[in-house]
């Protein structure tokens, strides 16, 4: 089978599933990078990695371009990212299977808050297409939603998301039990959509109630000024510790660290790959329900707690609950190993995609699985968790 993943170029976060596809037997691979990597993220320290032997690069010259038109039209199977529409319309033309990979498209859930124009390059994108050979692979919960609302992949979309490379260890246990006590991490950009404030009052009520615990807070961005001037005002200098930037190898030895991973985004936050990094790390994860990534991954109460978006004392109930109650927190924590070890790994998604998109050619659609990367999506709303 030939399968080529089209998108603007290859990430960290798409290259573990990438690797896997490779390994597959009788699997034929290749990844067509359609930009170059853009300036500000090789200055944040990230490889090119669009220069990886199975990348096509489209857009360096037209011998690359036409060997990567080769593939939009003879391949198996297509995935379809952040590309140009013009190799999605080739490869409609030729009937074959196309799988378009996207999160949600309305974040904030209101489509009346979308200019005119965008609404028409949905419609002529996506929904004028939905009795052909097009699926979806929902990097969002709440994709399928979101799509339904314009006719678009009528009980034609699949759960997925982001793989990053996973961690695997021999005894999870082991990292559980030498986390440091009463240690809480917040890890993100520091702008409006991923709530620093929030974590800022958690550690406030907490220090009020008596709390012995310190939070660890990794980025950098707009609002980290103010959030070093909220630290002072409120006397947080003794239990908050603002760590400025890491490499994605130094945060995750700061998960393996931690007892609980605070995730307080809004729903602007697409999938949210920190996700899938904080559990595998062993962390109970205290998330917002508005986050993509949350309802796929997170087992409220089983393998990770999940707070009302709007709702300070959901937040701060679901952290308490594993401050107090040491037998609790590691249930959770293993339960959180498990779920990224055996099941939303780039591994398990590689030969899960290629069993969907048999099932696909061959009849139309997939019942294959029941839960996890490739089992159906459902119309999930913003208001699902209570």
């Amino acid at each position: 089978m030939k399968i080529t993943f089209f998108s603007n170029f290859l990430n960290h976060h798409q290259y573990p599933l990438c690797n896997k596809l490779l390994k597959l037997p009788n699997i034929d691979f290749h990844f067509v990078a359609t930009s170059r990597i853009p300036d500000e993220r090789v200055s944040f320290g990230y490889s090119d990695m669009n220069k990886e032997s199975f990348v096509i690069r489209e857009y360096e010259n037209d011998e690359q371009k036409k060997i990567a038109e080769k593939l939009c039209v003879e391949s198996d199977v297509i995935i379809f990212g952040s590309a140009p529409e013009k190799y999605a319309k080739m490869r409609l033309e030729t009937n074959k299977l196309l799988l378009r990979y996207s999160e949600r498209i309305f974040k904030n859930g209101l489509i009346h808050s979308f200019s005119p124009k965008a609404i028409k390059n949905i419609g002529q994108n996506h929904t004028v297409y939905r009795n052909k050979n097009v699926y979806l692979l929902g990097a969002s919960a709440y994709a399928a939603a979101d799509y339904n609302r314009m006719g678009a992949y009528p009980d034609k979309v699949y759960k997925w998301g982001y793989f990053p490379d996973i961690k695997t260890y021999s005894s999870p246990k082991e990292i559980i039990s030498n986390k440091k006590p009463g240690t809480i991490l917040w890890a993100a950009r520091f702008i409006s959509l991923k709530r620093p404030f929030l974590a800022l009052d958690v550690a406030k009520k907490l220090k009020e109630d008596g709390y012995n615990f310190q939070l660890n807070m990794i980025g950098n961005g707009e609002l980290f000024e103010a959030v070093t001037e909220r630290i002072k005002k409120d006397n947080l200098e003794d239990c908050v510790n603002l760590l400025g930037s890491m490499s994605p190898q130094e945060v995750r030895e700061k998960m393996e660290e931690s007892e609980i991973f605070l995730f307080t985004s809004d729903f602007n936050e697409g999938w949210g790959a920190v996700l899938n990094e904080s559990m595998n790390s062993c962390c109970a994860v205290v998330a917002s329900h508005a986050i993509g990534s949350v309802p796929y991954l997170i087992e409220h109460t089983k393998n990770g707690l999940i707070f009302k978006n709007e709702s300070f004392d959901s937040l701060y109930g679901n952290v308490c609950s594993l401050l107090d109650n040491s037998s609790f927190r590691s249930s959770v924590q293993n339960n959180a190993y498990d779920t990224i070890a055996n099941l939303w790994n780039p591994e398990v998604a590689a030969k899960r995609l290629v069993l969907l998109s048999e099932d696909l050619i061959s009849g139309g659609k997939s019942e294959r699985f029941s839960s996890g990367p490739c089992s159906r999506a459902e119309k999930l709303g913003n208001r699902w968790f209570k």
